[in-house]
């Protein structure tokens, strides 16, 4: 899964960013440079450590979100000479966007617009945003002109199609109409899954909060939810989850404890990214390896074979399938054998959350 953080300057994006890597990057005022910040966190998922104790596997491998801390100015999305730069290649290989939304109040660091206001700073980046794909929009319409006037006979129908339905998205764009709410069939959302729009990625919403705000968390996140339901929310403070991530573990718990604080933030993170993405994880065990594995709810097991390996996908036979809470409560393979609840499954399984799955394949 990689995801891509931007917002406006000064709203905490690297802050946010060393928050959810414990990383180190240096946390200075805007810069115009195109280079990001880039950082993997692990998957905290505690499933691993129960099935560590069944299979005592020599490595395990949790899975894995890629961070990218874009440092461009949100008003180069839409532009020619930034997109030559690379700016807009780390924002559309992203699975979904993470907008940090400035919600804290501090003094030395005035904002951009002289006052602190999230709604109007959510609107200003969702326009930029349409700015962007507005702009890829014109540059292929006009592309398309081109290629109608020679076109075979056979072709000119793909080609009228693609125009047409550019120019409905064109025309809701132009109504403040992302094209995640445009109401597309699927089709057509397959005819534009080349582009990677930016106002179709999903979109989880941060709100980089003060300590002082943390007890009105919660009303905060409704707030803007009510105005953007689409969008998953979470409100964190920023500088103090970024100062967390550099104790120990035990250190952290405890001062999480005392500041009322239940959840990481790269843990409720990475659960709102995964439902807003509809993620699932599986596992596997093979070579003394256990390794989780991240796939979108919904596929079968030949295509979750192929995430492992493209071999195990083309040449598939079955899967040896158990589901997590059966493995705990057997307590180990042999046992869930006995059971009845180890299954072997076809190619139209669909795999569930938590499956442990053993891949037979022939090529």
């Amino acid at each position: 899964m990689k995801i891509a953080i931007i917002g406006l300057p000064k709203s905490g994006k690297t802050t946010v960013f060393n928050a959810l890597t414990k990383g180190k990057a240096e946390v200075a005022a805007y810069s115009p440079s195109l280079t990001p910040n880039i950082g993997v966190a692990k998957v905290p998922d505690s499933r691993l450590a129960a099935l560590e104790n069944i299979f005592h596997p020599k490595k395990t491998v949790p899975a894995e979100v890629s961070y990218a801390d874009i440092a461009g100015s949100p008003k180069a999305f839409s532009s020619k000479e930034e997109i030559g730069g690379g700016l807009l290649s780390y924002l559309t290989t992203a699975d979904a966007l993470l907008q940090v939304v400035r919600a804290f109040e501090d003094g030395k660091i005035p904002h951009p617009e002289g006052s602190v206001d999230p709604k109007r700073d959510i609107a200003t980046l969702d326009l930029e945003l349409a700015f962007s794909d507005l702009a890829i929009i014109e540059r292929k319409l006009g592309r398309l002109e081109v290629t109608l006037k020679g076109a075979k006979a056979s072709e000119r129908g793909l080609y009228l199609n693609e125009q047409l339905l550019l120019q409905k998205i064109k025309t809701a764009l132009e109504k403040d109409m992302p094209i995640r709410e445009q109401g597309l069939a699927k089709d057509e959302l397959k005819m534009l899954s080349n582009y990677q729009f930016l106002t179709a990625k999903p979109m989880l919403v941060v709100l980089n909060i003060g300590e002082e705000q943390i007890p009105q968390a919660s009303q905060l996140e409704a707030e803007i939810r009510s105005l953007y339901p689409q969008f998953a929310v979470a409100a964190l403070c920023g500088k103090l989850e970024m100062e967390l991530g550099q104790l120990s573990n035990a250190e952290a718990e405890e001062f999480r404890e005392a500041m009322g604080l239940t959840t990481p933030a790269l843990d409720w993170v990475i659960n709102l990214s995964y439902r807003l993405l509809g993620l699932i994880s599986f596992f596997t065990t093979a070579s003394a390896e256990l390794k989780a594995w991240t796939i979108p709810r919904g596929i079968t097991a030949p295509k979750a074979a192929g995430k492992v390996h493209s071999d195990m996908e083309r040449g598939f036979i079955r899967a040896e399938v158990i589901s997590y809470s059966d493995l705990e409560r057997c307590g180990n393979l042999a046992e869930a054998r006995k059971r009845g609840v180890l299954k072997m499954e076809g190619k139209n399984y669909v795999v569930q959350d938590g499956d442990v799955i053993t891949f037979l394949f022939n090529v």
